[in-house]
């Protein structure tokens, strides 16, 4: 399993998760489509060479983003990756991917 957490401008919020769910994350037990969500505010600062969807060469900017979290199971991380990738609105979307323990596999090797 992998913690999977993405950041995304608000307005694209609702179509990263639907892309994400429809691809294979967010499956715990019995149901799907799982995430949880935060906002606040993303700074970063394009360099030469960018082509950004925000802001501009040089100028750091801020803009209000929503954190996206799931979990995605090994056989379905390629192509929730690559459906997210697809539909984000930035150039280098912020993605993070972390290995984790299943819980149910914890509890069950007491």
């Amino acid at each position: 399993m992998h913690h999977f957490i993405i950041y995304v401008p608000i307005a694209s919020a609702n179509s990263i998760r639907k892309a994400a769910a429809d691809a294979g994350a967010g499956k715990i037990g019995n149901y799907d489509s799982c995430s949880f969500s935060s906002r606040g505010t993303g700074r970063f600062r394009p360099l030469k060479g960018a082509k950004p969807a925000i802001g501009e060469i040089g100028k750091v900017e801020e803009v209000e983003e929503e954190r996206i979290e799931c979990v995605v199971g090994d056989a379905k991380l390629k192509d929730v990756l690559e459906a997210i990738i697809n539909v984000h609105p930035y150039e280098e979307p912020a993605i993070h991917i972390l290995r984790m323990e299943d819980y149910h596999e914890v509890l069950t090797n007491r």
